[in-house]
Parts: C-alpha cells; sequence; structure tokens
C-alpha cells in the first residue's frame, strides 16, 4: 500500500485528515523530518496553522519537499498548506514554497470571516481531483484567505463568498483545496480517493 506522509507544522489535529486518507486507500503516517518526506509515496501539507509559523518549520524540509515534488511525488496541499504554495500571504511575512506564482489575500470585510460552513464548488478546468465530482457539489470551508494565482491555467474550482475566489489548484501532481475535503463527507472522500489513484499510478 501507498504511503503518504502529512507534515506536521506543530500545531492542530491532523487526526482526522489521516483517518480520511486513510479511508481513501492510502497507509498514513505523520512525519516533521525530511526524512519522514524521502520516504513518502505522496505528501499532504495539511490546512492547520499560520502562513509565517508554518512556513518556519517547512523550512528544514523545503529543499527535500521541492526535490520530492521535482521527482513526481503527489502533494496534496489543504486549506493552509494551498497557500503554502504561492509567493507570499497578506496573513504574514515569509516567502512561501512558490510552486505557483501568486499571493494570498485576505476575504473582503463585507462578509463574516472566517468563511466558516458549506459551500458549492464551480468548476472551472476538469481534473482528475474532480472525477465523479457533480457542478455545484457541497464541501466544508474553515478559512479567512484565498489564493490568488497569476497563471489561471491551473484554477480547478472557484467559490463565492464575498467574492468569488480560486477554491482547488492543480498542476501536474500538485493539488489544492481552499476546503477541507477531510470534512466535506462523501464528496472530500471522493476527492481523496481521486488523489489516491495518482499515488497509486
Amino acid at each position: 500500500m501507498a504511503n503518504a506522509v502529512i507534515f506536521d507544522y506543530g500545531v492542530g489535529n491532523l487526526l482526522s485528515l489521516k483517518t480520511a486518507l486513510e479511508k481513501a486507500g492510502l497507509s498514513v503516517s505523520i512525519g516533521s523530518t525530511a526524512a519522514d518526506l524521502t520516504e513518502a509515496d505522496a505528501v499532504a501539507l495539511p490546512g492547520v496553522g499560520s502562513f509565517t509559523a508554518s512556513l518556519e518549520r517547512l523550512g528544514k524540509v523545503k529543499e527535500t519537499l521541492q526535490t520530492k515534488v521535482q521527482e513526481g511525488t503527489p502533494l496534496l496541499g489543504i486549506c493552509l498548506g494551498m497557500q503554502l504554495f504561492f509567493e507570499s500571504s497578506e496573513e504574514g511575512p515569509g516567502d512561501g514554497l512558490v510552486f505557483f506564482k501568486g499571493k494570498v489575500t485576505t476575504l473582503p470585510n463585507t462578509v463574516k470571516v472566517p468563511h466558516m460552513g458549506w459551500n458549492t464548488l464551480e468548476m472551472v478546468k476538469q481534473n482528475e481531483l474532480f472525477d465523479d465530482i457533480a457542478e455545484g457539489a457541497y464541501v466544508y470551508f474553515v478559512h479567512s484567505l484565498y489564493p490568488t494565482p497569476k497563471d489561471s491555467s491551473i484554477v480547478c474550482t472557484k467559490t463565492t463568498y464575498g467574492t468569488t475566489f480560486t477554491s482547488a489548484v492543480a498542476s501536474k501532481n500538485i493539488y489544492g483545496t481552499q476546503f477541507h475535503p477531510e470534512k466535506s463527507g462523501n464528496i472530500g472522500l471522493q476527492i481523496l480517493k481521486n488523489f489516491t489513484k495518482q499515488v497509486v499510478k
């Protein structure tokens, strides 16, 4: 069975993501070192913590992670995990992983922040991560910021809350969701199963 490593930034409960990825068909461990990542068939960056604090933890493994991605290892970023794919964030200082050009922006103050609860996906571009996921599917969000990619070709889905924002991205073996698939019921589980298929190819 393929092994996925959830990278631990040092905060938050990672158990729900671990359980969901196991249901999707992966053997899952939680790691915090470059050695942990080296052995992984897939890597997940979870959606907990702050941009700046997480980058401090990621700094120790940044080169290892970038090498793994260049080698074709599937990478899944969830919420904050996806935001770390970009160059910078309005949340705080620090250089992101820069897998994609763009920055992370705060939701408008015309709506209650954080955006918390169920909302729909508008399909922008078909990707294997969203196989068997219908237009308008409901998924679960908890966030105050969202990415603004410079390259629109990586955008898979958008969602509207105060503004229409990018809610999922994908390019080659890199996948990101602003929502939490591990909290999104059967829809989320299907998305994680679709990710698993890319791991065990």
